[in-house]
């Protein structure tokens, strides 16, 4: 997927949920920031590095790209399926 390239050529995984989510197991090297937060906390992104979003399924993390591009951050890209699909693509999580 678009997602996976970006992520193996060093784009930063931005993970969208809550904490606890967060603590259950989420993506190598990610960064969690809330979507709750993001508008808050988009100084702690890198502006030279490609980002992809991420959540549970997509919905939330799809927002979370809107308000990135709309700060002027990309490339950007959503994972679609969120965590649900990168484990059933048997993916590593930490």
């Amino acid at each position: 997927s678009e997602s996976r390239r970006a992520l193996a050529a060093g784009a930063l995984a931005l993970d969208v949920r809550e904490p606890n989510e967060f603590a259950e197991g989420h993506l190598p090297g990610a960064l969690n920031i809330p979507l709750g937060e993001l508008q808050q906390r988009v100084q702690e992104l890198p502006r030279n590095r490609p980002i992809v979003t991420y959540c549970g399924h997509g919905e939330r993390s799809a927002t979370g790209l809107s308000l990135l591009r709309r700060e002027g951050f990309g490339p950007l890209t959503n994972l679609n399926g969120g965590t649900g699909a990168w484990k059933a693509a048997e993916l590593p999580i930490e």
